[in-house]
């Protein structure tokens, strides 16, 4: 018996909203639950969860202020996973779950594999991690999805925050000597409904950490260039060093990850960032007439 009924916990981020995009391609009944609607931090409200499938789109993501509320960042990306991880095993239902690049934060400079030592900086970092290995102590049936850069036409996101500083910005200095590959929700959303159509198999033999991204890599100035050449913004970027634009927690140089395993195992074709790119920046031409996309 495949899946039938979805819990999208976390609906209201950018990926929960991009799962909801997606719901009328596929054939699944989606229940989605923002923290107004069920408050993942408390599992008896987790207990009422009638579904085939939970996809945990819910966590704590301000990477900076993380720094000043680490009881917080802990309680939703660690506790509340174990939560919602216990709460699987009891109904004996298989979890997705989303984990993120910060994780590595190591001093590999290639393509980062899951196989590679975990040594994240910070309290987001830590606390993802955390909730990593909470499922994998805790679940039989799961799916962790470390991805990077996330961004998509729902949400607060790095695309869109440029579309916004090119409205009263004609200079911006962006930061060039930080690697990755952006990750379109949309693709991402996409990909997880498309593994759940051939459910029994993934669960039984296939559990386990996998890297996804959209292909290929770039910095965050050259994708801002990218963006601004895309739509017609005449924006100046000038690439500057991290050390030029200090944050609280540390970011990771290397984020370029490692997709080979996800690919063997699962067979799915990944897009390459600039399509995905243009893709969102089409989906969000549609809510402003002034986009110009070339």
């Amino acid at each position: 018996m495949g899946v039938k009924k979805i819990a999208i916990l976390g609906a209201s981020g950018q990926l929960g909203q991009s799962f909801q995009y997606l719901a009328d391609a596929f054939p699944f009944e989606l229940s989605c639950y923002d923290r107004s609607q069920l408050d993942i931090t408390n599992k008896r409200s987790l207990e009422h969860l009638e579904t085939d499938l939970v996809i945990n789109c819910a966590a704590y993501t301000a990477v900076d202020l993380a720094e000043e509320e680490p009881r917080e960042a802990y309680k939703i990306n660690r506790d509340a996973v174990a939560n919602i991880a216990n709460v699987c095993v009891h109904k004996g239902i298989p979890l997705i779950h989303f984990s993120s690049d910060y994780v590595y934060h190591n001093n590999v400079r290639r393509p980062l594999r899951e196989s590679d030592p975990t040594r994240p900086k910070g309290v987001y970092a830590r606390s993802k991690l955390a909730g990593e290995r909470k499922i994998v102590a805790i679940c039989d049936q799961y799916l962790i999805f470390r991805v990077s850069w996330l961004y998509g036409p729902f949400g607060k996101n790095f695309p869109k925050t440029m579309l916004r500083l090119a409205e009263t910005h004609d200079n911006l200095r962006i930061v060039n000597d930080q690697i990755g590959a952006p990750t379109n929700t949309i693709d991402l959303a996409k990909m997880i409904l498309r593994l759940c159509v051939e459910q029994d198999g993934v669960w039984k033999h296939r559990r386990g950490i996998y890297n996804y991204c959209n292909t290929g890599h770039t910095s965050w100035a050259e994708m801002a260039q990218f963006i601004f050449s895309k739509t017609g913004q005449d924006v100046i970027v000038e690439p500057i060093p991290s050390v030029q634009y200090p944050t609280k927690a540390k970011r990771p140089r290397n984020s370029r990850l490692a997709l080979s395993k996800f690919s063997k195992t699962f067979g799915i074709a990944i897009p390459d960032w600039q399509t995905s790119m243009m893709d969102c920046l089409r989906i969000l031409k549609t809510n402003d007439d002034a986009l110009a996309l070339d």
